[in-house]
C-alpha cells in the first residue's frame, strides 16, 4: 500500500506520488478548480489524511523540506492535517489560517500566534494559480510575520511560482502535476 524510503531517510519524488496515487487522491474527468478555471484532473491530496501512513510519508517528505522557520502556518481546510503533522514532527509552533475571519468573537483571521517578526515557513495541499497561497501570505505579514517560502504537496504548474515570486515568496513543491501525469501512463 503505502511504500516510502526507510524511517531514516526522506520520502522521494516518486513515493509522494506513489501515496497520492494510492489515496486516490488524483482523479480524471472533468472539474472546475478554486481558481475558476476548468481541468481534465483534479488532485484531493485531503484524501491521504485518514491513513495514517500516508500522512505520515507527506509530513516526512515536507520535513525534508523545511528551513529553519520559527513557525508553520497553512489555510484551512486543505493543509491543517499537514501543517498539524509537520508541526509535531518538527516541534513547532504553528498557526491556522481562515478563509474569512469569523464573524464573532475575536474576528481573528487566524487561530494560533504569529508574532511580529517571527519567520513563517507556509504549507499548502495543492497550488494552480497561486491565489490561496496568496491570502494566506497576506494575513500572515498583516500579523507581523515574515514569509518569504512556501511548501506545496502539489504545484498544478499553473502560473503559481512565477505569481509568488512577485510576491517575494519562493514556492517549492514536493510533486508537479506533470510527475503524476507521468506516473500514471
Amino acid at each position: 500500500m503505502v511504500s516510502a524510503a526507510r524511517a531514516g531517510e526522506a520520502p522521494s519524488r516518486a513515493d509522494v506520488v506513489g501515496v497520492l496515487l494510492d489515496a486516490g487522491a488524483v482523479r480524471f474527468g472533468d472539474f472546475t478548480l478554486a481558481s475558476g478555471a476548468k481541468s481534465d484532473v483534479y488532485i484531493d491530496v485531503k484524501r491521504a489524511w485518514p491513513e495514517p501512513a500516508r500522512l505520515e510519508v507527506l509530513a516526512r517528505a515536507l520535513a525534508a523540506r523545511a528551513g529553519t522557520e520559527e513557525r508553520l502556518a497553512g489555510m484551512e481546510l486543505g493543509a491543517v492535517p499537514l501543517v498539524v503533522a509537520l508541526a509535531l514532527r518538527l516541534r513547532r509552533p504553528y498557526a491556522v489560517l481562515r478563509k474569512a475571519p469569523k464573524e464573532h468573537g475575536t474576528r481573528q483571521p487566524f487561530e494560533g500566534e504569529i508574532p511580529s517578526g517571527a519567520r513563517v515557513l507556509l504549507i499548502e495541499d495543492v497550488t494552480t494559480t497561486g491565489g490561496s497561497t496568496l491570502r494566506s501570505v497576506e494575513i500572515v505579514r498583516a500579523a507581523g510575520g515574515v514569509v518569504d517560502r512556501a511548501l506545496v504537496v502539489l504545484d498544478r504548474e499553473e502560473g503559481a511560482v512565477g505569481r509568488l515570486a512577485a510576491a517575494g515568496v519562493r514556492l517549492e513543491a514536493l510533486v508537479t502535476l506533470s510527475e503524476l501525469r507521468s506516473a500514471r501512463r
